[in-house]
């Protein structure tokens, strides 16, 4: 429920910054890193132990960086 939630808003997000040409993408960023954290964090729960889980929580703790440093210098 959580993963259709952030899947609608990053989708929405995207769509309107394209179609407007406004800055969002800071936004974007963090609820993308969400998205890729809740989807790690699942894929652990079930215990599939592998590669794909742990690397989507690692790739998850660079883009909220990226986002953190977007909202920063802007």
């Amino acid at each position: 429920m959580v993963r259709v939630i952030l899947v609608v808003v990053v989708l929405v997000l995207s769509s309107y910054s394209l179609i407007t040409e406004t800055e969002l993408m800071p936004y974007y960023m963090f609820f993308l890193g969400a998205l890729s954290l809740v989807t790690g964090l699942v894929e652990l729960q079930k215990d599939r132990k592998g590669f794909w889980g742990y690397m989507s929580i690692v790739i998850s703790l660079f883009v909220f960086f990226v986002s953190i440093q977007g909202f920063l210098i802007n």
